[in-house]
């Protein structure tokens, strides 16, 4: 076992099955030393775990959940696009996050830090990222949040 999954372990973390793509892509591209992860919701057995709108139906901390599970299900493909190593991950270089919420809603931030946090757990210093994070009124299959990532990979 490699120190990423390690950690994951220590975490209480085991990586699920990946749900299936809900329209026309790929799960993620790897392209020389970058691997980029699509969007991935909060997604447990195959079905989206967390649906609504964070600020109405769906409090701020189930929003984090919601956005760690996003994150967990990055990792399963980032995972795949190793060949099954997660320590050839040198850098989470970028994580973008999206937040289905009602215009009034200005705690975006808060919500995406369920991924951030995990992001650093998992990794280290070599998961603090630039990140991106964005309201929107609606997501694929009523998806609370949506969590993408951009990883340097050896």
């Amino acid at each position: 076992m490699g120190i990423v999954e390690a950690r994951l372990k220590e975490l209480g973390i085991e990586l699920p099955t990946p749900m299936a793509p809900m329209a026309n892509y790929v799960p993620f591209v790897r392209t020389g030393d970058l691997v980029v992860v699509s969007g991935q919701v909060p997604a447990k057995d195959g079905k989206i775990a967390v649906t609504g709108k964070v600020g109405d139906t769906v409090t701020v901390e189930q929003g984090q959940e919601a956005a760690k599970l996003c994150l967990i299900n990055v990792l399963v493909h980032l995972r795949a696009a190793c060949e099954g190593d997660l320590d050839r991950v040198v850098r989470v270089v970028r994580l973008g996050g999206f937040i289905a919420s009602p215009a009034s809603f200005s705690q975006h931030a808060l919500v995406m830090n369920g991924a951030s946090d995990l992001a650093v757990a998992v990794f280290g210093d070599a998961g603090r990222h630039a990140r991106s994070t964005i309201g929107v009124p609606a997501l694929p299959g009523d998806a609370a949040v949506e969590v993408e990532g951009m990883f340097a990979i050896r």
